[in-house]
């Protein structure tokens, strides 16, 4: 079985293709297509939920990451490698109630709406990123990694889980010593003046209504993509294997707020989109 082949960094909704093969998940069975709409739930970073939809006309009850090596198919958590490893073919499963026989060919929809508003989260989520790290620049004492806009990277720095959500985001930050060993203070953080600023540059990019595009080098799942945003301030890229809006503007009123704990700092984005 070859690694599947996706469409959905393209924007597609549909599509129809053969199944290569079938794969037991719980009391559900999992379907494998050479080529699909949909955006599985990564196995190693599972920021992005997993696409909605039908094969067949059959709801999914779920659409997960697959690896195979040496004719044994494995799923999500039970994965031992990270996407992409040598030795190991890739795979979209898309689980529903009912087999389908392999070599049959089947239609594939996603829910739009659905797509819509986690692709309105993800694009959010980033932003916001980018704006958190301008918004905490002063708080750096030493020379560190930066991010495309040329600042220092407080989000790959410090980041420890990302959760998209319909038309918003949940990230959570360390604040702990290895931080402060790279250079990061919390001290003197005036949380309330950093959330206005990050709120502020968010405003200014949404109504600069700027281009958002993915750099797609193949159509392998496993394909090395890249999220990139025309800015005022610069073109912005980040490496991501989600879905987005194509254009700034269509997020609506995009805000954050910044929660400070001891060891922590969760910042919470949202969207509508319009």
């Amino acid at each position: 079985m070859k690694s599947t082949s996706v469409t959905f960094p393209d924007g597609a909704l549909t599509g129809r293709s053969q199944v290569v093969g079938t794969v037991p998940v719980g009391q559900a069975f999992g379907v494998v297509v050479a080529e699909t709409p949909f955006h599985p739930l990564d196995h190693t970073w599972a920021d992005q939920p997993a696409d909605r939809g039908t094969l067949d006309g059959r709801a999914l009850s779920d659409c997960v990451t697959g690896a195979q090596s040496d004719g044994e198919i494995l799923l999500g958590s039970d994965i031992p490698v990270r996407r992409g490893s040598d030795g190991w073919e890739w795979l979209v499963v898309h689980v529903i109630d009912a087999p389908i026989e392999e070599g049959r060919e089947v239609e594939l929809e996603v829910d739009g709406a659905y797509r819509a508003a986690l692709s309105a989260g993800h694009t959010g989520c980033h932003l916001a990123a980018l704006a958190l790290n301008m918004a905490l620049a002063p708080q750096w004492r030493k020379e560190t990694a930066h991010d495309a806009l040329g600042h220092p990277d407080f989000d790959q720095q410090a980041i420890t889980s990302s959760s998209i959500v319909e038309h918003g985001a949940v990230d959570v930050y360390r604040l702990g010593k290895s931080l402060r060993k790279k250079g990061f203070t919390a001290e003197g953080l005036d949380v309330a003046a950093a959330e206005q600023e990050v709120n502020a540059i968010l405003a200014r990019w949404v109504a600069a209504d700027a281009p958002v595009w993915i750099d797609v080098p193949g159509p392998e799942l496993t394909a090395r993509r890249t999220w990139h945003c025309a800015l005022p301030d610069g073109e912005a890229w980040i490496p991501c294997g989600g879905t987005h809006v194509t254009r700034t503007s269509a997020l609506g009123p995009l805000a954050v707020t910044l929660e400070l704990g001891d060891d922590y700092l969760k910042m919470t984005s949202g969207s509508r989109l319009s």
